[in-house]
């Protein structure tokens, strides 16, 4: 058999577009973190792979490795008519799995051998999560300035903001990269993202702006769900040009009734209600409850944001040093024109 040959991350991120990427690893290690553009190949099912774990660990490697050839053996010939599929369409197919070991070089050993040639990544997706830990940090040391956009909760911050990106902005979607919306009842509706899938998806977008003079991005707490953002970015909001949006209270409540979808997210909700509870005013907690009991979501909505939410956010918004710039707005439309215009002044346009 012909010794596999190997391709190091940096080839396959340059070479990205004519690379055909197989991910061999576990179905919950490829949603945790992948390589963007990968499929997923398993050669063992979450239990199978905890399984073939524990086998190694009590009787060791050898029967390990008997135990995973019987539940792989089945499985490779629909493997191999999935690759070869997937390879037509690239001018490389690369198979990786966590450090570069066993499971990809197995792979990639019988796809050769059926005469579907393919390359080994080179230390695995390990390799790629060191790329971006070392690119984050060279673009921590960038000084470019931050335009922060903040206000109440339901203020339609992330919608105004994702509006300015499709004029091509720069804006960093920090919650849309965590899959949180931020606050307890953040991952409502949303599939919460991996710190390490989190810093994948910065990553990415990070290297598109490379020619950006600026970053926009939403006021946040350092942690946003499961994940804790970088340092650069939090300085980089500290010390940004803040806008901060006033929006009417009852679009406020529509606004998150609309995100959120409580009739649809019931169970989710109330969840998040009762792990925020133990943080509540008794008698405020109570009135919320009888809500909860009525299914009255418009009401609890303004509950939560006239005596717990406006009262934590407003008093946040005076840690910061300066001053912000405040606009009123009634919708999405005047919040973007507005800040269009804010940033036209500071000379801070997107580039064509």
């Amino acid at each position: 058999m012909d010794v596999v040959k190997k391709i190091s991350i940096d080839e396959v991120i340059d070479k990205s577009d004519q690379i055909g990427l197989i991910d061999v690893r576990s179905p919950g290690e490829f949603k945790a973190f992948h390589i963007p553009g990968a499929i997923n190949v398993p050669l063992f099912s979450n239990d199978e792979r905890a399984r073939i774990g524990t086998l190694y660990k009590q009787k060791g490697p050898h029967i390990a490795k008997d135990e995973g050839l019987k539940i792989v053996s089945p499985k490779l010939p629909h493997m191999f008519e999935t690759i070869r599929k997937h390879a037509k369409a690239y001018d490389q197919t690369v198979i990786y799995c966590w450090r570069g070991g066993m499971r990809s070089l197995s792979v990639a050993s019988i796809m050769n051998l059926m005469g579907c040639y393919t390359l080994q990544l080179d230390g695995g997706i390990r390799s790629f999560r060191k790329r971006i830990v070392g690119d984050l940090e060279a673009f921590a040391q960038e000084e470019k300035p931050y335009v922060v956009v903040e206000g109440l909760t339901g203020s339609r911050k992330t919608d105004i903001l994702l509006s300015l990106k499709e004029k091509g902005y720069p804006v960093l979607d920090l919650e849309g990269m965590a899959g949180h919306r931020g606050s307890i009842f953040g991952s409502v509706g949303l599939e919460p993202n991996s710190q390490k899938g989190f810093e994948c998806m910065l990553w990415l977008r990070l290297r598109e702006l490379s020619d950006a003079s600026y970053y926009m991005i939403e006021a946040e707490s350092k942690r946003i769900g499961r994940v804790v953002l970088p340092e650069f970015i939090i300085n980089g909001k500290e010390n940004g040009t803040r806008f901060h949006i006033h929006y009417p209270f009852q679009k406020r409540v529509q606004a998150i009734y609309e995100a959120y979808e409580p009739t649809r997210n019931e169970g989710a909700v109330y969840e998040a209600f009762i792990k925020l509870r133990k943080h509540l005013n008794p008698a405020f907690a109570e009135e919320v409850e009888d809500a909860y009991q009525q299914k009255d979501y418009y009401k609890i909505i303004s509950l939560f944001l006239e005596h717990y939410y406006d009262p934590k956010y407003s008093h946040k918004f005076k840690d910061y040093k300066s001053d912000a710039i405040s606009l009123t707005v009634s919708s999405v439309v005047e919040g973007v024109a507005r800040l269009e215009e804010e940033l036209g002044k500071m000379v801070m346009v997107p580039k064509e």
